[in-house]
């Protein structure tokens, strides 16, 4: 005689693991469905044309990223603007996210702000912190698209 031990169906492995599995490939689902909404709604949206700004940054007319200088002296200018940028709590990020480029002294700032008020508060922090430093104010306002 031996004995016999009664096995029920919740605890063999299969069911065990649907309802982990179950809350995984409905979790999958929504986020699926959330990713093709979003996708389907930017879509629907015109695409910036960057072209102009392309053609001007190949040109060679303007300073972009790297024309930054090594020289001591110009990576102290541009450190010094990027620290009262980033101290000012007033500015967006997008205005904190400009590009401070200097060469043998020459200031360029470029990039995107959002308000007029922006582009003038940048403008007077560089200034300020270039120390006597030539100033060159590319910023564009853009709004807060």
């Amino acid at each position: 005689m031996g004995i016999r031990v009664a096995i029920s169906s919740a605890d063999t492995p299969q069911t065990q693991t649907k309802g982990p599995m179950k809350r995984t490939i409905l979790a999958l689902a929504v986020f699926g469905a959330v990713s093709l909404a979003a996708f389907a709604a930017d879509n629907g949206k015109t695409k910036p044309d960057n072209t102009a700004t392309n053609q001007r940054d190949r040109s060679g007319e303007t300073q972009t990223s790297g024309d930054q200088s090594n020289r001591p002296a110009d990576s102290k200018i541009t450190q010094a603007i990027r620290r009262a940028l980033m101290k000012d709590s007033e500015l967006s990020t997008t205005a904190k996210n400009i590009k401070v480029i200097t060469a043998n002294g020459h200031v360029t700032l470029r990039g995107p702000v959002k308000t007029v008020q922006e582009k003038a508060k940048i403008d007077q922090l560089a200034k300020s912190a270039a120390g006597g430093a030539h100033i060159e104010d590319q910023l564009d306002v853009k709004g807060s698209n």
